[in-house]
């Protein structure tokens, strides 16, 4: 860990993590928003990932959102990186009392990590629309479960949706709401591999009170004036061993 967080981590005891995508790239999971990911969404669909990825667009082109859900939003075998790993131990030596995160991918739980708020939930978990009943990744991936790669309830035969949050719905009031104490409550808030351009998620940084502020991202961000600590690297490279 660079040293200059570890001064600050040694004297917290309350810290809370936020982090976006970039938390997510070290593990070899794409973001979908860079000028990479739009320019391929743009060239094989001809629409933007942002309009793939809404909540009008899910269910007025069903197919087609799922063809791109599948290509671009799955990573199955993505492992956590050292960030990852980093922030599970921070917990377990009682350090972190919370993850808050904006990625979809359940990395953080898979390092270790047992209080997590996913603000945009997660492809790990999906719904019948109609009944209700649950259904894991594994099923969604399988084609035998799907109708022109559309999931379909094996007990009422309607569309599986994903549980992650499209554009245009709203945030999980409960995730939402434990997310804002969290941060309100933390003496140390470490921000990582998030530019705090997409809200509402961004503006959760505004309810922390405490003392120190980190902020980890490779560009520079609206909040580093407020940061008691601004590093521009790699989360996994500040945050690891």
């Amino acid at each position: 860990m660079d040293n200059r967080v570890k001064e600050i981590v040694d004297r917290s005891r309350r810290i809370v993590f936020f982090g976006g995508a970039g938390v997510s790239t070290e593990s070899n999971i794409p973001d979908f928003r860079s000028e990479t990911g739009l320019y391929k969404a743009m060239n094989e669909y001809g629409h933007s990932p942002e309009e793939m990825l809404s909540s009008s667009f899910f269910m007025e082109h069903t197919e087609m959102f799922f063809d791109y859900y599948k290509k671009h939003l799955i990573y199955q075998d993505a492992r956590p990186n050292k960030a990852h790993i980093a922030l599970a131990k921070m917990e377990e030596e009682g350090k972190l009392t919370a993850v808050v995160t904006q990625n979809i991918d359940g990395l953080h739980q898979k390092a270790g990590s047992r209080k997590v708020y996913e603000l945009h939930g997660s492809v790990l978990r999906n719904t019948c629309m109609e009944c209700g009943e649950r259904y894991d990744l594994e099923y969604i991936m399988d084609e035998a479960n799907c109708e022109n790669k559309v999931p379909r309830c094996e007990k009422c035969g309607a569309v599986v949706k994903p549980d992650v949050v499209l554009y245009g719905e709203m945030l999980d009031e409960d995730v939402l709401t434990g997310a804002v104490k969290a941060i309100s409550e933390a003496d140390t808030l470490i921000v990582g591999g998030t530019s705090l351009v997409v809200y509402p998620a961004a503006g959760l940084i505004n309810y922390f009170s405490g003392k120190d502020l980190i902020l980890i991202n490779k560009s520079e961000t609206s909040y580093d004036g407020r940061a008691t600590l601004v590093i521009n690297d790699a989360i996994g490279k500040v945050l690891g061993d």
